[in-house]
């Protein structure tokens, strides 16, 4: 008997042996075809990826090929000369600006350089988004306060200002600022730049506990590949509390390599190391 309000495939009941077909997947981030010029010159040229629910793509080129100019384009700061792109099914590169701002609220992102309020204690910071949201109140937002800067081991930080504050602190601060919206998206741009090896292996083992643990789809530019290798061979140990090494299959993180405007490489970590382009060879190296 069919189920009320459900329509009977009949191809499955004639032939029942057939699987019940899925629907497709929609990636949550989709650049087809872009390209971005700033005036005569061109920053990217007929750039194609995706990113899959719960995946990290992580972003490596040398200096000046683009990488930041391709986080604005993704959070619709800046329009493509060319090609659409797509951001859980929406075509940001089409949607009017006050559109894009409630878009926007699905996605968090952490800058090198932290970009705290200066003026602003920890927990205004961490606040900031949600109070001009105005969604909830007092209580709600200093509970997700405390919960985002627990996450990030700095909840004894909440009165504190920015300056009493190391560089490696300041970059956990604005994870927690980022993660207070309870983001579906993060955007990474250049997390560890700027940092000591310790911090920023610190940075990057918080930035994998949340990719494990709040299945967060992130997109992460970096100029460091051993913060793109330690994405891709380790997991987040709950019970430790520490990275442990894990297949790549576990890590759902993949690479994007640009040069030269184009993406000339995207896949896994030991797809990129079996590469024998004399470029990517020399860049690994």
């Amino acid at each position: 008997m069919a189920t009320a309000g459900r329509p009977v495939d009949m191809a499955t009941l004639t032939h029942p042996e057939l699987p019940i077909p899925t629907p497709p997947v929609t990636p949550v981030l989709q650049f087809e075809h872009v390209s971005m010029a700033f005036g005569a010159e061109k920053v990217l040229e007929d750039v194609s990826f995706q990113v899959s629910r719960g995946e990290t793509k992580v972003l490596l080129g040398e200096t000046n090929t683009g990488k930041t100019v391709l986080l604005k384009l993704a959070l619709g700061l800046l329009r493509p000369t060319g090609g659409k792109i797509f951001v859980m099914g929406q075509e940001v590169s089409a949607l009017p600006e006050e559109v894009l701002f409630g878009l926007r609220r699905e996605i968090g992102i952490v800058f090198q350089e932290s970009a705290l309020f200066d003026s602003m204690t920890v927990r205004e910071n961490v606040a900031y988004r949600l109070v001009e949201e105005g969604e909830m109140d007092d209580q709600q937002i200093e509970e997700r306060v405390r919960t985002c800067l627990r996450f990030v081991e700095l909840e004894a930080t909440l009165d504190k200002m920015p300056d009493e504050l190391s560089g490696g602190m300041r970059r956990r601060v604005s994870i927690a600022r980022a993660l207070a919206a309870e983001p579906d998206i993060m955007l990474y741009d250049s997390p560890t730049g700027g940092l000591d090896p310790v911090t920023a292996t610190t940075i990057m083992e918080l930035i994998i506990k949340l990719r494990d643990v709040n299945k967060v789809t992130s997109l992460l530019v970096t100029h460091r590949l051993q913060d793109a290798y330690l994405m891709a061979t380790h997991v987040w140990d709950a019970e430790k509390r520490a990275l442990k090494p894990a297949p790549s299959s576990q890590t759902h993180t993949t690479f994007l390599l640009l040069r030269d405007r184009h993406i000339i490489f995207d896949g896994s970590a030991s797809e990129l190391q079996a590469q024998t382009d004399p470029y990517i060879k020399n860049y690994l190296s």
